[in-house]
């Protein structure tokens, strides 16, 4: 089967969903929620002046990754990476900003996941027995967005699916996944469903089949990306 590398898997992951907030901007501002890792990757390709992108930090206009030449030490985003501004890039402190996340005015967030199930179970937050660091802002996110899209790469570092039957690590949100975008595909969670609706160029239905772990449709109109 054909393997991405993990540079490449990651921006391919970034560029689909930056491309999808694109389309669903036609007409209509968004509000998107980045979270830590590749989820921050999709400032970097997003293209529409009708996407505004918010850091959990307190920051609403986050741009791309900031080059040598336009490092300001005091502009990052959840990740801790410095981001550049767009136009009319605002601030806010902690307890607004949380504040925008809980209040139903953000209509999409994008998270990463150690394991996604489907039930459309996530469990993002901790791995038994490694770094105490608390849920963060997960957990609001999850219940306070409109959509969670989750973007994680397909395999563990093990080579083990983190697409599975049921979560075993702890829960951040039960049923809180809308769409999980990995570098091999694209499931949508509809009618209590996992459902397949695009699939790598690179790898059959068969191949996607054997390094995931739960169960799941395909679409009678499966696109390929």
């Amino acid at each position: 089967m054909f393997t991405f590398t993990e540079e490449d898997a990651k921006a391919r992951i970034a560029k689909y969903i930056a491309e999808e907030f694109d389309e669903m901007s036609r007409g209509r501002d968004l509000f998107i929620n980045l979270g830590v890792g590749i989820p921050t990757m999709v400032a970097d390709y997003i293209t529409s002046k009708r996407v505004f992108l918010q850091a959990e930090n307190g920051m609403l206009g986050v741009g791309p990754v900031a080059d040598e030449a336009h490092i300001d030490p005091l502009l990052i985003n959840a990740s801790r990476v410095k981001v550049t501004e767009t136009k009319g890039c605002s601030y806010m402190n902690s307890a607004d900003s949380f504040g925008m996340i809980r209040g139903g005015h953000v209509d999409a967030t994008v998270i990463g996941a150690f394991e996604v199930d489907e039930g459309g179970n996530v469990a993002n937050w901790i791995i038994p027995n490694g770094k105490m660091l608390g849920v963060g802002g997960a957990m609001d996110l999850v219940s306070g967005a409109k959509k969670v899209y989750i973007a994680m790469q397909h395999l563990s570092k093990k080579g083990k699916s983190k697409i599975i039957k049921k979560c075993a690590l702890p829960i951040t949100g039960y049923g809180a996944a809308d769409v999980i975008v990995t570098e091999y595909a694209s499931f949508r969670f509809e009618g209590g469903k996992m459902i397949l609706k695009e699939i790598s160029s690179q790898i059959t239905v068969e191949e996607l089949k054997e390094i995931t772990e739960a169960s799941f449709a395909v679409s009678e109109e499966l696109g390929r990306f």
